[in-house]
């Protein structure tokens, strides 16, 4: 998981996504490895040991089933795509924030969730319907 706090550049975790997510996901028997530039020790506060920290971002992908991002650092708007597909067993993103585009999740091999657009996989090519869209104008409905 990359992002523990609510928002990036800060530490303060109250109310944080990453929170609940981490909740969810260890009471259905995962483990988590997260990254965060300035809210792990307020998470370690709260967590104590009951997941894995880890020092840099690319760590938390190593051996891991997918990557969650669940704060928009800056750090992680250009990462290495190729060493981070290389690092995670399967190569599955599911973004909280929109931070990538679908052309490069496409193009680098990635399955990717985002929020509220389609999901990118392997081998699937851009539906008709979404190249149209890419190509209209935008109109706003009254």
């Amino acid at each position: 998981m990359w992002g523990l706090s609510f928002k990036p550049n800060t530490d303060d975790v109250r109310e944080a996504p990453a929170l609940v997510m981490i909740e969810e996901l260890l009471s259905r028997g995962a483990s988590v490895c997260a990254y965060d530039p300035e809210a792990t020790e307020a998470v370690q506060r709260i967590l104590g040991e009951r997941i894995e920290y880890a020092r840099r971002h690319y760590d938390a992908c190593d051996g891991a089933d997918a990557l969650l991002i669940v704060t928009e650092w800056n750090k992680f708007r250009e990462p290495d795509f190729d060493f981070m597909h290389d690092l995670l067993k399967e190569p599955v993103i599911f973004d909280g924030r929109n931070v990538y585009e679908l052309a490069t999740m496409r193009e680098h091999g990635f399955t990717y969730y985002s929020i509220g657009r389609p999901k990118v996989a392997p081998g699937e090519d851009e539906s008709p319907q979404l190249q149209m869209a890419a190509t209209s104008p935008v109109t706003t409905a009254r």
